[in-house]
């Protein structure tokens, strides 16, 4: 599999509406760059689980963080390998039937090789790298992790070996025999959008001396 491409593999192939399927490195990546949050999957005790976390991507291998006490990430660890999701919400499609209306979305499925990253030196750069990507420029104007901070996370690098994207956007796909029904259907776009900042309170922050940081600040101004 070349590094343009990477599917359809034997987990990731799409098959319910493969029309709306993409296996461009490009469209994956972008995806799981704009995601806020991923899912992991993994089985603990029998049960397959899944968790919410927040993920950082450098070329094809997506970094995932816990405390080394979480079961999922320990599961996915014991099995050496992990599947990962990624969903964005873009809003609604209504058709003229509630059959054919569904939800406007872009998401990733990636399959991967497991590995935990046990240098600290290493996981402090990449705990570093998910503030970042969390809010971008806000690793320079916090402290760094402590010593014990970075001991007590652990770090889990996925190497994507397949994965996949659906794409659902556009114009609804009523029917023919619906087309003329006096029911309105159309699109209707959502974004995520940020709200006016609420400082804390206490510590030094109780002065109110202390000014919005330029991290916010750009993240406001950009929406």
């Amino acid at each position: 599999m070349n590094g343009d491409v990477l599917g359809p593999g034997p987990h990731t192939r799409v098959r319910r509406l493969p029309a709306k399927a993409t296996y461009e490195a490009v469209a994956v990546f972008d995806i799981i760059d704009e995601a806020r949050w991923c899912h992991v999957a993994g089985v603990v005790n029998g049960l397959a689980m899944s968790l919410p976390t927040l993920h950082a991507r450098e070329g094809r291998t997506i970094y995932l963080h816990a405390s080394q006490s979480n079961a999922v990430m320990r599961a996915i660890v014991a099995q050496g390998e992990a599947c990962v999701t990624f969903t964005l919400y873009d809003g609604l499609r209504l058709a003229r039937s509630g059959f054919e209306s569904s939800i406007a979305y872009r998401s990733a499925v990636v399959v991967g090789a497991v590995r935990v990253i046990d240098d600290d030196a290493e996981k402090a750069r990449i705990l570093e790298r998910f503030v970042d990507v969390i809010l971008p420029g806000r690793a320079r104007e916090v402290r760094p992790a402590s010593d014990s901070e970075i001991r007590l996370t652990m770090v889990v690098a996925v190497e994507i070996d397949e994965a996949s994207a659906k794409v659902s956007a556009g114009p609804t796909e009523d029917l023919e025999s619906d087309l003329e029904l006096p029911i309105w259907s159309g699109t209707v776009p959502a974004r995520l959008v940020f709200d006016t900042p609420i400082p804390s309170a206490d510590g030094a922050m109780a002065t109110g001396a202390i000014e919005v940081p330029e991290s916010v600040r750009r993240l406001l101004d950009g929406q």
